[in-house]
């Protein structure tokens, strides 16, 4: 039986809900939470090669692809050296979820143009604020994804048989 004092949503909304919960940063919260986020999201094009953001740039903003690619890059002197292609409903720029951070890579969209789904850092940190449940279950997923990382970095310094230093990264 459905609760008639249950905010209903429509169609456009649910859709809304449907890609956000695909996101690994969203897909434990319900409707009620991700509609917390609506009025934050805005869609904004980018055409090919255009910086979305540089490294140690403030954080500003949780950027998800909704269409396109979206590379990942670390400059090393003069260079790009690509970390990782995002893909179609992959979240980037995680790190404007914390409070005060930089980011850590240059974001440059590699296909003729891509479609993103931004909410604001100020967003985020006033819903964190707000509702400490949203927050718990963010940074859950926050923590789960940074510890896949950090094991990836493991991994592949394994596999390079030390040919960079490890112990720099704890300094």
């Amino acid at each position: 039986m459905n609760n008639p004092f249950r905010k209903t949503y429509s169609p456009a909304e649910r859709e809304k809900f449907a890609f956000l919960g695909k996101v690994k940063f969203f897909k434990h919260l319900n409707y009620e939470e991700m509609s917390r986020f609506l009025p934050a999201i805005h869609q904004r094009k980018y055409v090919q090669d255009e910086v979305v953001f540089f490294r140690n740039d403030p954080s500003q903003a949780l950027y998800i692809l909704e269409k396109g690619e979206v590379t990942l890059n670390i400059d090393i002197r003069k260079d790009f050296e690509t970390i990782i292609k995002i893909k179609e409903g992959e979240p980037f720029g995680e790190n404007s979820m914390l409070e005060n951070s930089k980011r850590i890579y240059t974001a440059i969209v590699d296909t003729e143009e891509a479609i993103l789904w931004v909410i604001p850092n100020y967003a985020i940190l006033d819903i964190f604020q707000s509702n400490q449940k949203i927050k718990a279950k963010m940074m859950s997923s926050l923590a789960t994804f940074y510890n896949s990382r950090n094991q990836q970095l493991f991994s592949s310094y394994k596999k390079s048989y030390g040919f960079f230093n490890l112990g720099q990264m704890f300094e």
